[in-house]
């Protein structure tokens, strides 16, 4: 038996052939969550979509702010699509197997446009800013280029962490589970599977933590709190307003975007969250501002929402004069 046994040697590194993502496991009624996420995911590419076509055919909205306002376009659908589709594949196909390497390219897109979030909303909280704070000389400080050379330092930022956080998990060795606990290809629930040492994931685990959500989140306190001081310098209560009116619209995506991941680490930190309650809180946490940014932002900027009118004018003109010649038979 000795023998065998010194014949017999378990692999030191296991790298499984796929995962098993729970999901939403055992939530009663969970198919109208789906079909919920199936209609969010749908006002998030029209949205987005809308809000970048106007920003491309509308010259006048070819200005720094656009360009950022464009970037978090891009980010929120993106982020959406790498998200909510593969979940929607889980629900109509009863599939929740995902190979190694798909994983890891979903957990990398996911992760690098969540973090494109923040960091465009940080470089869209310099532009406010310089425009309350700095208002002379704004035009000066934000051009098309600098933004440009902003947004492309964050892609280039953003990229460089991501790929980082994935490729360290090619280190690990799985060899007593394959189930992530989560609704996607999670880096914490992959990472902490693992058998070999995993200390440094959890030390990028942790500077992601602090780099896409701490550090981006005192960039825009400390920008605000420089506005605030701004706002009180402003004579009368009517510019006050109308500066806080320029600045109400970044707030709300700050707020819908920072305060549930929050929320989450601080109930985590308190006491024990069901998983379940974890995930489907994480879930509308990811899948949730790339739907309400685009709508934000057509509601409350003048210039988006006067561009949109004069389209809809536009169009129905259009057809109204179609309609004429058809009748007349022009």
């Amino acid at each position: 038996m000795d023998s065998l046994n010194s014949t017999i040697s378990v692999p030191s590194f296991v790298r499984p052939p796929f995962f098993f993502i729970n999901g939403f496991y055992n939530i009663p009624h969970v198919k109208y969550y789906y079909i919920f996420l199936c209609f969010v995911f749908l006002v998030t590419v029209l949205g987005n979509s809308f809000v970048m076509f106007i920003i491309c055919t509308e010259r006048s909205f070819h200005t720094p702010k656009y360009l950022a306002i464009f970037n978090l376009a891009v980010a929120d659908l993106c982020e959406s699509t790498a998200l909510i589709p593969n979940l929607i594949k889980t629900f109509l196909f009863d599939s929740q197997y995902i190979s190694f390497d798909a994983c890891l390219a979903n957990m990398f897109f996911v992760f690098f446009f969540i973090g494109m979030e923040s960091l465009t909303l940080t470089v869209l909280a310099y532009d406010r800013f310089v425009a309350i704070c700095l208002p002379l000389r704004y035009h000066t400080i934000i051009t098309n280029t600098t933004m440009a050379v902003m947004l492309t330092v964050v892609w280039t930022y953003t990229s460089a962490l991501s790929i980082s956080t994935t490729t360290l998990i090619t280190r690990l060795s799985f060899c007593r589970s394959i189930v992530v606990d989560s609704f996607f290809c999670d880096h914490g629930p992959i990472y902490r599977m693992a058998c070999n040492d995993k200390y440094p994931n959890h030390v990028i685990a942790n500077v992601n933590i602090a780099l896409f959500l701490h550090l981006p989140l005192i960039v825009i306190v400390l920008s605000y709190v420089s506005i605030t001081r701004a706002l009180f310098k402003i004579a009368t209560w009517e510019g006050r307003l109308k500066a806080l009116k320029t600045c109400s619209s970044h707030l709300i995506l700050v707020a819908i975007y920072y305060l549930p991941i929050i929320g989450t680490y601080i109930a985590g930190g308190i006491f024990t969250i069901h998983p379940n309650a974890r995930i489907i809180n994480t879930s509308l946490s990811f899948a949730i501002p790339p739907m309400l940014n685009p709508i934000i932002y057509v509601l409350n900027t003048e210039e988006i929402k006067e561009c949109t009118k004069k389209l809809f004018k536009r169009k129905t003109f259009t057809a109204n004069v179609i309609n004429i010649k058809m009748q007349s038979g022009i």
